[in-house]
Formats: C-alpha cells, structure tokens, sequence
C-alpha cells in the first residue's frame, strides 16, 4: 500500500508540474489534459485493485473457516453477521425528556407517603425550563417597569408613535420639497393653494416689488393686474418669463437665484392679482389676452389669507 501511495504522489506530481521541454509538440493545456487523465486512471486502477484485494480477502477466509469445518450455514452467518434491531423508544419518551416530564407509569415511584383525606401528593417537580421562564418573566417585567415607567430611559409606545409621526412629517416635508423643485415650465399647474399664494407674495414683495410695484401695479416693469402681457399670461408663459427673464426689457433671469418651487409660487401669486385693479395702474403693455386659466377661488382665497 505504501508503495502505491507513493507511486500515486509522484505522479499526481509529475502531471500537476509544468513541462520543462520547451520544444515540446504538445501545448501546456494539453499536457495538463493528459496528467489529468494520468492521474484519474490511476486512481480508478487503485479502486479496482482494493475491490479484487477485498474480494480476495473474502474467499480466503471462507476457503480457512471450510477448512476448519464451518458449514455453509456458519461461514454465511459468520461473513454476514445479522445486524441487530433497532429497539424502538416510546413515542412520548424525547418529549418527555426535553420537557423534564416524568411518564404516567413512573407515577407510582413517585408518590410522597403522607396522604390527606385519601389524596396523595406527587414529588414531580417543576421543569428546570419552566422555572427559568417564569423567573425570567419576572426579571423582564421589572425592567421594563424601571426603565420605562421610573426612570423614563425610553420612550412609551404613544411617546413612541408621536416622535415617530414628527419623524414621518419631516421626511414627507423633505420629500414634498425635492418633489416640488422638479416643476418646470412644462408641469406647472395653477393652484388655490393659500400656503403656495402666501410663499409667492413674499418672494414678489422682497424680489419683484421694485420693478412691479407692491401690488403689481407697474412701476418700472409692466402693471401684472391688467388684461394685457408682453409675454404670455398663461401660468406656463409667467412661469417661463420669472425663469429665463427677458434681457431686452431689463427682466432678470431668476433661475439661478430662485429655485423651481419658489419660481412656481411667484407665478401662481401673479396669476392671482388679475383683476385686483390696484391705485395709480401703470397704462396697458403688450397684447390683449382672455384669461382663461385664472380662477375666482385663488382670488379670494389670497384675500382671506392676507387679511
């Protein structure tokens, strides 16, 4: 066997190594092939060697126990001994055992001597399992009563929820913000919004007042309460003129400074003031135009909110 291990070493050796003929015809891929195949035979001759060997093995101990005079029956018995059965524990035995419980006819050993009024106590005690529950609960049960009730360490559940609600309205705010900073002059939409008005007539009255007025009425830049518009006075067309400005009129561009939120709550807040009809009007610019996006509620609204 030591000779064949070996021999099996120095040839798994000789196929794993790289060739160092240089001018060998065969590629290196090939050459590791061959030591591969090499090295399967061998392996596979070994297996049919200990078969034959075991096979061996197995006639010369019958031909030595004939020999001894065994009987067929006896060399048979004595080559394949029976296997013993397997003795099949009671079904309740694993649990009983996991559980700490001792079975119904084990009872009778563990009756106490003293008895009462004929009824006999048994010395089956608690499960160890059971015990550490019990104690455990207790130990939970006192923490969390320190912890949440004596020292407020943690919050409770309604503290919980609310903080958690708070939480929510942040990232919902949050959300809201970059949602809204992705309207263009495309998505715009005109809204009643009284918080949207009220942002737009702030940003107007700190950004767009000295050239419009204090109430849009016009001053160096157009009167935007009027019928008429040098650009548009569709809400898509204000929102575009407040974005990219119009240089050739001396209008800033306001996309670098505002963002598209900001810029879609002055346009909404402009479209508002149609029809306010505010003191000293500068004279009419532009063309004529029927709004027909503008709405009565926005109007109103904005009037109850500033008042």
């Amino acid at each position: 066997m030591k000779f064949i291990l070996t021999f099996i070493l120095l040839d798994i050796t000789s196929g794993a190594a790289p060739a160092a003929d240089d001018h060998s015809l065969l590629s290196a891929t090939t050459e590791n092939y061959i030591g591969y195949a090499a090295i399967a035979a061998t392996l596979l001759l070994l297996i049919i060697v200990m078969l034959v060997l075991l096979r061996t093995f197995k006639v010369l101990t019958q031909i030595i126990l004939k020999s001894q005079g065994y009987t067929n029956a006896q060399i048979e018995a004595e080559m394949n001994p029976p296997k013993p059965e397997k003795v099949k524990k009671p079904k309740g035995e694993v649990w009983n055992k996991l559980l700490s419980l001792k079975p119904i006819s084990e009872e009778k050993n563990l009756l106490l001597e003293h008895d009462f009024d004929g009824i006999q106590e048994l010395d089956n005690p608690t499960p160890k399992w059971f015990m550490v529950l019990f104690y455990g609960s207790i130990a939970f049960a006192v923490c969390y009563l320190l912890i949440y009730h004596v020292f407020n360490l943690a919050p409770l559940q309604y503290d919980e929820y609310k903080n958690e609600m708070a939480q929510a309205a942040i990232e919902k705010q949050a959300y809201l913000s970059k949602a809204a900073n992705k309207v263009d002059e495309n998505t715009i939409k005109l809204t009643t919004d009284l918080a949207v008005l009220a942002d737009g007539q702030s940003i107007f009255k700190e950004r767009c007042a000295p050239c419009h007025g204090d109430h849009a009425q016009g001053v160096i830049g157009p009167n935007l309460t009027d019928d008429y518009w040098l650009h548009g006075g569709k809400i898509k067309q204000v929102f575009t003129t407040i974005k990219y400005g119009v240089a050739a009129k001396g209008m800033p561009t306001w996309e670098n400074q505002l963002t598209p939120k900001q810029i879609a709550d002055v346009a909404n807040y402009v479209k508002s003031l149609h029809g306010s009809n505010p003191a000293n009007p500068k004279a009419p610019q532009g063309d004529k135009e029927t709004d027909s996006d503008i709405q009565k509620p926005i109007k109103k609204g904005l009037a109850a909110a500033t008042n």
